[in-house]
């Protein structure tokens, strides 16, 4: 069990498999599977300064297809820097270095070099981050390369919510971005996204594309390793051509005329499922038509029959499994606390013959003479300070440990508990309602005059004091 601890400390995967759909064509009959991709991706930290990171990735779209090998080192130059190597192969084949230094404890940079091995053009980068508060930052990255841009960022995460926006500015392109999430509870959340966007040609200005997209979803923690996502998505392409002579443009209306096999136009549902570092993606092209009854159904009715299951199935089962999880979790505690109860037991009777020495000489001598003490649920021995007359003994929230506490009087009449120590650790104590805070519950008689004293589970406690008398 260690040694797979202790690799899995080392070694970390990652992987995504990506099945692409598409109605329309399955009823045209050229199957539902459009395209796949697949990456995967090993991290492994070599010693604390030096990490590995192996990955590769295929993809098949129709009759084509293509992948890559990518390989990256990195290095901790100091506790304020770093640097990273690249090397990949296949279609997009390159090396590059890149080095991020933290600027200040609010601001980081990092810049990086790569060069093309299939037409050796260079692509520099420059990325600075901030810290604008403790919930919020923002980012502002420049590239110079065969696609020149700018990007600037923003983001905020909340324990509920979270948010964050893009806009980049590119030699060929405009594109801008905006997410929202909010979790209704630990296990179920709810995101927006939206993306506006526009292409055209730099050498050309008579034509160009616009972009709209819109997401709406939600996801829920089906267990600690595992999660499930459905997304809605419309996207609207609006493409225009001009006559550089007349200057006249056409314009598909509003989008509305069916692409054939480019763009992102059309209604989409989305399926994501992660388990752990792996994910399970399927885009579901339904249509490429943006009927409004069409487009309205495809998001009221998958929504409306996640609540009717939500309601008449998913909510009862997990309320029943946690109902018997409580049940098993409650009757494994009850033998562990009758186990604990029944070693305190054996070791006060152990303690017994002594305490009960210890006693008689202190009671001679007007010492330390514990006369009732009791340990257990903070709830019920506070209870005491009201209600004196009451018998708490007999609950199972309690522990009487009179016995114990009389055994560890030492021969100069007095008592010492140390402070930061638990005391259900204490030989003849046990903890008799685990889960709750502890409370330890003393009345004790020096010198003819009575007192009594509460104490927390890891308080000190030394008696006899003034302070503590009746």
């Amino acid at each position: 069990m260690k040694e797979r601890e202790k690799v899995a400390a080392h070694f970390q995967s990652s992987g995504t498999i990506l099945a692409n759909m598409s109605l329309p064509r399955y009823l045209n009959g050229n199957g539902l599977l459009r395209g796949m991709a697949m990456t995967s991706e090993i991290q492994s930290q070599l010693s604390k300064h030096n990490a590995v990171t192996i990955g590769g990735n295929l993809a098949v779209n129709g009759d084509e297809g293509g992948g890559a090998a990518t390989a990256v080192f990195r290095h901790q130059l100091s506790e304020v820097s770093s640097v990273e190597v690249v090397a990949s192969a296949g279609l997009r084949a390159l090396i590059g270095v890149q080095t991020t230094r933290n600027l200040s404890s609010h601001s980081a940079a990092t810049m990086g070099i790569a060069m093309s091995l299939k037409d050796g053009s260079l692509n520099l980068s420059n990325l600075w981050t901030r810290q604008l508060s403790e919930t919020a930052s923002g980012h502002i990255e420049l590239t110079l390369g065969p696609h020149s841009s700018v990007t600037v960022g923003w983001q905020k995460k909340e324990r509920r919510r979270s948010a964050s926006g893009e806009v980049k500015f590119g030699t060929g392109s405009f594109e801008t971005s905006v997410h929202y999430t909010h979790r209704f509870s630990p296990k179920s959340l709810g995101c927006i996204v939206g993306r506006v966007g526009r292409q055209w040609d730099p050498t050309s200005i008579c034509s160009c594309s616009s972009s709209l997209e819109v997401e709406v979803g939600g996801g829920r923690k089906l267990s600690k390793f595992s999660s499930v996502r459905w997304l809605y998505i419309i996207g609207i392409q609006i493409s225009h051509k001009s006559n550089c002579t007349s200057h006249q443009s056409t314009t598909s209306i509003l989008g509305l005329l069916p692409l054939r096999e480019k763009g992102k136009q059309g209604i989409s549902w989305k399926f994501e499922l992660y388990r752990g570092g792996q994910k399970l993606i399927i885009p579901i092209l339904l249509t490429r038509n943006l009927n409004p009854m069409f487009a309205t159904g495809a998001f009221v009715v998958p929504a409306s029959l996640y609540f009717v299951l939500k309601k008449l199935f998913i909510k009862p089962y997990y309320l029943r499994r946690n109902k018997q999880k409580a049940l098993e979790e409650e009757e494994k505690t009850s033998a562990q606390v009758k186990e604990a109860r029944a070693a305190a037991e054996k070791a006060q009777k152990l303690q017994q013959t002594v305490a009960n020495r210890k006693r008689n000489k202190q009671l001679e001598t007007g010492g330390l003479v514990i006369m009732r003490a009791l340990y257990g649920n903070q709830r019920i021995v506070n209870n005491l300070k009201s209600s004196s007359e009451t018998s708490f003994e007999s609950t199972s929230e309690v522990i009487d440990v009179t016995i114990p506490l009389n055994f560890l009087v030492n021969d100069s009449g007095q008592l010492k508990l140390h402070e930061g120590v638990k005391k259900s650790g204490i030989m003849g104590f046990c903890d008799p309602y685990p889960g709750s805070p502890k409370e330890l519950y003393v009345e004790y008689v020096y010198a003819g005059n009575q007192y009594k004293v509460w104490a927390g589970d890891y308080e000190e406690l030394q008696i006899p004091q003034g302070s503590h008398r009746i």
